[in-house]
């Protein structure tokens, strides 16, 4: 049974998206990255932001190391 995603970061900044995942990826905890798709067809406006999705049982870990880095 997979467990509910939390969303831990949601922006229009691609550089940040990167950089968060990057440190998540180090870190081996399991993220997806949503909504990257509709960002482009929204014409780059900004309607809807990539988001940045843990598992709920990660996600104190990734808040953690996220803040650590000074990404918000």
């Amino acid at each position: 049974m997979t467990q509910p995603k939390r969303e831990l970061i949601r922006s229009n900044d691609p550089v940040l998206i990167s950089f968060a995942t990057s440190i998540l990826t180090d870190a081996h905890i399991e993220h997806s990255v949503t909504d990257t798709h509709m960002n482009v067809i929204d014409g780059g406006i900004g309607a809807i932001a990539p988001r940045i999705l843990v598992d709920s049982e990660q996600y104190d870990e990734a808040r953690r190391l996220l803040d650590e880095a000074d990404v918000r």
